[in-house]
């Protein structure tokens, strides 16, 4: 696969990821935390903030990837 391609793979990826996780967090949170107190609130953003992390780190190792060269 041409490098330019894996790029805009990977940056579409990386972007509905994003949104896609954020959508889905933002649900959760309204339909399960409308009753819960300020810390509950802020433990939750707090990790569901940082833990889009791990499957970008998957994307961004996928295309650090080198090409496998032809013979």
């Amino acid at each position: 696969m041409p490098l330019r391609l894996k790029k805009l793979i990977g940056m579409f990826l990386l972007v509905a990821l994003v949104i896609v996780y954020a959508l889905v967090a933002s649900i959760f949170a309204v339909a399960r935390l409308s009753e819960s107190g300020p810390w509950v609130h802020f433990l939750f953003f707090l990790l569901s903030g940082l833990l889009w992390v791990l499957p970008a780190i998957g994307i961004i190792k996928w295309l650090m990837l080198e090409p496998k060269t032809k013979r």
